[in-house]
């Protein structure tokens, strides 16, 4: 199964400068908790910004030289990047960033978005081509929460969309045929 999992602002924003618009550690902590053991499908800005990366993630960069820790791998595509994640046997969480779940979607069993109840300055945008809003919704929990930029408390629904028809992958092709055996 595929999930994926981000955090958004009312205004839309789910990112600034390379992290995150607000400072809330119970929903960070909670995003920690949800991927743990996981393998990560992470676009190339999001994996930089991360000071912690585990093993098992798959890293979707055109550079194809680029340098990465121990445990990561590059993948040329956000779908050759979830084939690899599936074949580790691990839960699949795709992380960000913004091209990233707007090309994961179609694929991606669940949605774990957070929705946080406040407008705030960023400069990368939830992609809105993702139909969230048209899945039902499996679980939902509302909490108030203290944003320590602000010193304000703000709402946070945390919520498990399903997506109720998810897309196949393709089917990875070596030389016409439907299975590689690289």
């Amino acid at each position: 199964m595929i999930s994926a999992i981000g955090a958004v602002a009312s205004n839309g924003m789910i990112g600034l400068d390379g992290w995150l618009p607000w400072d809330i550690p119970e929903e960070l902590a909670y995003f920690e908790r949800m991927v743990e053991g996981a393998a990560l499908v992470i676009g190339r800005l999001t994996y930089e910004s991360m000071d912690v990366v585990p093993v098992d993630s798959f890293i979707v960069s055109r550079q194809p030289d680029l340098a990465l820790r121990p445990g990561c791998t590059r993948v040329a595509s956000v779908e050759e990047g979830l084939l690899a994640a599936l074949a580790t046997g691990k839960p699949v969480f795709v992380i960000g960033g913004t091209a990233v779940y707007a090309a994961a979607w179609p694929y991606c069993h669940r949605f774990y978005l957070t929705r946080i109840e406040q407008a705030f300055s960023g400069d990368s945008l939830f992609p809105p081509e993702i139909p969230v809003e048209d899945w039902p919704i499996h679980e939902e929990l509302v909490e108030v929460l203290l944003e320590r930029r602000s010193g304000k408390n703000v709402m946070c629904r945390f919520l498990q969309y399903r997506q109720p028809n998810p897309r196949p992958l393709p089917v990875p092709r070596c030389n016409s045929k439907p299975v590689c055996s690289e």
